[in-house]
């Protein structure tokens, strides 16, 4: 059992919006278990937010870059948004991003690749940019999507820069119609999953443990009704298509007309395009998600330094 400490207590109201006290008793409920916490919190109609974790904030840039059938994209952390805005970072973060295309999204072979007019490798050029800068860099994470035959389309919301932002989507699709319309297609869609941020392609492909826990927490809702077993299961497996409408990309109403979902979106692309359209895959990076970041007390810092 995990001591129930007021860091803990203070995550939990973070995650939820619950009050102090309803956190302290979830925590103590599930001996610790934060995330058990959360969701004894959301069966009990006690939690304001469902899942904040996994959001907090982090500096640096996105880029995504594709080319007729193949897609990638990177994120490169600094620790101030100053750094990602310079224009050596930008160019720094672009040209890995081009340079991940060749290398299919593996972070270790883009790292050991040969960085363009430097003399070094990717990883080598990163190190010296920190020293440079005098601020620490990483190149955090890579991904690469293909589709043949067909295109990857890349989008990047907000962009500061070609190819460069806080959020770069893939989208892969598999047709053989005229590859500009569906590239379009796929623009359009990039800019979906930007704002609508899915889970999974399709129902098939959601997690199965947090289908399951999403189903427990849906079964003890439905059983603060008071209403049979029989009647609850109906409840859930209704309530759960909601959840699917939410998290899969195929079943969200898709954000460019407020009213198709996705999928049929796609199959009148087929009609239209006079051949098969498939969504074969889809890549989300959002800027900093699950890294944690101390939050600096700056009173507290001045007083040390005063006190030094």
């Amino acid at each position: 059992m995990a001591a129930i400490t007021a860091g803990l207590v203070k995550d939990l109201r973070e995650k939820t919006g619950a009050g102090m006290m309803d956190c302290k008793r979830a925590l103590a409920e599930t001996g610790g278990d934060l995330e058990g916490a959360v969701d004894w919190l959301r069966k009990k109609g006690l939690s304001a937010a469902a899942k904040k974790a996994g959001r907090v904030a982090a500096e640096g840039l996105v880029a995504a870059a594709s080319s007729g059938g193949r897609g990638a994209v990177v994120e490169v952390n600094s620790e101030t948004d100053f750094v990602a805005r310079n224009e050596t970072f930008q160019k720094f973060a672009a040209t890995v991003g081009a340079l991940a295309l060749e290398q299919g999204g593996d972070i270790e072979k883009l790292k050991a690749a040969k960085f363009p007019g430097s003399g070094r490798t990717v990883a080598d050029e990163l190190t010296h940019m920190v020293a440079t800068v005098g601020e620490n860099m990483s190149l955090r994470r890579a991904a690469a999507l293909s589709a043949s035959p067909g295109v990857v389309a890349s989008y990047v919301h907000n962009a500061l820069a070609p190819g460069l932002g806080k959020i770069g989507v893939l989208v892969a699709l598999e047709s053989s119609a005229a590859p500009d319309k569906v590239l379009a297609l796929g623009k359009q869609i990039a800019m979906h999953v930007a704002a609508a941020n899915p889970q999974a392609l399709d129902i098939a492909d959601v997690d199965p443990s947090a289908l399951d826990r999403e189903r427990g927490v849906l079964a003890e809702q439905a059983r603060a009704s008071g209403k049979p077993e029989e009647i609850i299961a109906k409840m859930v497996e209704g309530r759960l298509r909601k959840y699917y409408e939410d998290v899969v990309l195929l079943e969200q109403t898709y954000v460019i007309d407020g009213e198709s979902k996705v999928r049929a979106v796609v199959q009148k692309a087929s009609k239209e395009l006079g051949a098969p359209v498939r969504v074969a895959g889809f890549v989300r990076y959002a800027l900093g998600e699950g890294i944690e970041r101390s939050k600096a007390d700056f009173a507290a810092e001045v007083a040390a330094q005063l006190g030094g």
